[in-house]
């Protein structure tokens, strides 16, 4: 049975959410409560608000669709230039995408519950300065080191000439990103300390039981991301580098 067949035979909009947070995205962004009124149908609260549960129905099947994962061989193998394009495509994608629901969440749980749980007020500002950082460390990966991999990747390509790099050796920027991933990873430590590796309280609503998945996946994402950097392109840029310039 699909994802839609069992919202339209049998699931609530909160068994929806509770069987695959992922939807709640979709059903923040019509403004349906998933949470204190998640007992009721897609199909009723569509008929009361005139909201199309067509397009509704198809934005919750596209979150829910399954992705293949790539095997850690193929991200081996993989050519430098379509590795970046990779990273890019996904991981840079998927923190652009994710920072804006993540924040809506994260504030609305602060707001209703920071009074009994306090430390939702400093997850929320190291989310929130995780979110900043990122967005500024993407632009640098894109605008400057990507392309120079990418630059080194052609010239080996056509057997052309690669003249240094405007700021130096690659290792320069390489390192200042590592240096942010290394900021990166420990605020996320710090979050999956105070949530308690992600586990929402007994008196946690679904809202907030979705901000800790999210939370999670958002940090499951951005280590795999600072390790095909880190680990198998960094290193392999920094080879071509020598085998191009010496």
């Amino acid at each position: 049975m699909t994802l839609i067949q069992e919202i339209e035979t049998q699931n609530t909009i909160g068994k929806t959410v509770a069987n695959n947070f992922r939807t709640a995205e979709v059903f923040r962004k019509y403004g349906i409560d998933f949470c204190c009124k998640g007992g009721r149908m897609l199909a009723d609260v569509c008929m009361e608000r005139n909201l199309d549960m067509e397009a509704i129905e198809k934005e919750l099947d596209e979150k829910t669709a399954a992705v293949t994962p790539i095997s850690e061989d193929s991200y081996q193998t993989m050519g430098l230039d379509a590795l970046v394009d990779h990273i890019m495509l996904v991981h840079h994608t998927y923190v652009r995408e994710s920072i804006p629901p993540m924040l809506a969440f994260l504030h609305k749980v602060n707001k209703v519950h920071g009074e009994r749980h306090p430390e939702l007020a400093e997850i929320y500002d190291l989310f929130e300065g995780c979110a900043n950082e990122l967005t500024h460390h993407m632009v640098k990966e894109e605008n400057i080191l990507f392309p120079a991999i990418k630059k080194m990747v052609l010239a080996k390509q056509n057997g052309t000439q690669v003249t240094p790099f405007f700021f130096g050796p690659l290792e320069n920027p390489i390192g200042m990103m590592e240096n942010e991933h290394t900021t990166e990873g420990e605020r996320f430590f710090r979050i999956a300390e105070l949530t308690n590796n992600f586990t929402p309280p007994d008196d946690g609503c679904t809202t907030y039981k979705v901000a800790f998945q999210k939370l999670e996946e958002f940090q499951n994402d951005l280590f795999t991301h600072i390790h095909l950097e880190n680990n198998i392109l960094f290193p392999k840029a920094l080879q071509l580098e020598k085998e191009l310039l010496g």
